[in-house]
């Protein structure tokens, strides 16, 4: 499997989807990198009407998961419902109905129409505007989301977003698909949330577990806790189900922070589970919130792990996968061809 490219990412088992979060991405590395760009360039979707509801094809539903969660946190609801879902390659999102307002009708009329839909109902406007690049949409998220929290709910619509969002080309879409899932479970950035999530990430319910799990990578994007969050998640990567592990990896790639990048290395390399490795090798390269800059940093282990015995010849593949995403080099599969691009590369930006 190539981990590059999300056209074959493989539909989960009837075991695996009983219990995941909405997210469902291992192995599923695209081909273009995850650039913050200053003006995200127009889509063909945003010559048709926005968005309000998403029908059954917009993608490929994994399964779904009712999890209790009980507990106060702020607004947290008493149960989630989770419908996992898989998107197709682009991450585009295929509609049933649509609403009466256009790209331009908001624009003309400074989002006076948008302003008389609800704080649910504009979440799913913008945030499906934002996975389209859609200029603004991305900026008319964070202005809202004050507003929002503990008037959003989870739902398939926003399952379905969210999964786009994270799945986009531009981090700041990214980023707001990240805040708005928060919202939706009705986490607010503080460190009761981080306590509660810390603690049901050891929850013997395997449900709140994962969930927990991945909930901790999203709240320690936004800057809560993130040390302890991940020294969580990565004691985690040591759990005996896989399962565990694999959503920890997950975790760990949306918090986006330097320091994720030593335990990822550590899971492709010596996790027994050919899926955890996967998930650790598409989480440096493309999937999870890092920078390119970030990524850059694991691409001196990774060409060690090129030609390491240690390692089967399936991961080493995803090594040379993993380097092709993050450098954008299509290179053959011979670690002395990677290792000389690399040298000259490396000495030729010390020169300059």
């Amino acid at each position: 499997m190539n981990v590059c490219q999300p056209t074959s990412r493989r539909l989960l088992s009837t075991t695996e989807t009983k219990a995941l979060p909405p997210q469902a991405a291992f192995g599923a590395l695209g081909s273009s990198s995850d650039v913050e760009r200053s003006e995200p360039s127009r889509t063909p979707t945003q010559d048709r009407p926005l968005a309000r509801t998403v029908g059954p094809a917009a993608a490929v539903a994994a399964g779904v998961l009712l999890a209790v969660l009980v507990g106060g946190v702020g607004t947290a609801r008493a149960a989630w419902k989770h419908i996992t879902v898989l998107f197709s390659v682009n991450g585009s999102v295929a509609t049933e109905s649509a609403s009466d307002f256009t790209p331009r009708d908001i624009a003309q009329n400074d989002l006076a129409q948008l302003d008389r839909l609800d704080p649910q109902n504009q979440a799913e406007v913008l945030l499906e505007r934002a996975v389209g690049e859609s200029e603004g949409a991305v900026e008319q998220i964070s202005s809202r989301l004050g507003r929002w929290q503990g008037k959003i709910k989870w739902n398939s619509e926003i399952a379905t977003l969210t999964t786009a969002a994270l799945t986009s080309r531009d981090l700041r879409v990214r980023r707001s698909g990240v805040e708005v899932e928060l919202a939706a479970y009705g986490l607010a950035k503080n460190t009761d949330s981080l306590n509660y999530l810390l603690r049901t990430a050891r929850s013997k319910d395997h449900a709140k577990k994962i969930w927990a799990l991945w909930s901790l990578g999203l709240l320690a994007n936004r800057g809560v806790g993130t040390p302890v969050a991940v020294q969580a998640l990565s004691a985690h990567l040591k759990d005996s189900d896989q399962d565990s592990r694999r959503w920890a990896v997950a975790a760990l790639a949306l918090v986006g922070s330097w320091e994720t990048i030593a335990p990822l290395l550590r899971t492709m390399h010596d996790d027994p589970s050919p899926s955890v490795r996967e998930g650790a090798a598409s989480s440096l390269a493309e999937s999870g919130m890092m920078t390119r800059e970030q990524r850059l940093l694991a691409v001196p282990q990774l060409l060690s792990y090129t030609d390491d015995p240690a390692l089967d010849a399936q991961t080493r593949t995803w090594a040379f996968q993993a380097l092709s995403c993050i450098t954008g080099q299509h290179l053959p599969k011979d670690s002395g061809t990677w290792r000389l691009w690399y040298t000259s590369s490396y000495t030729s930006s010390k020169v300059n």
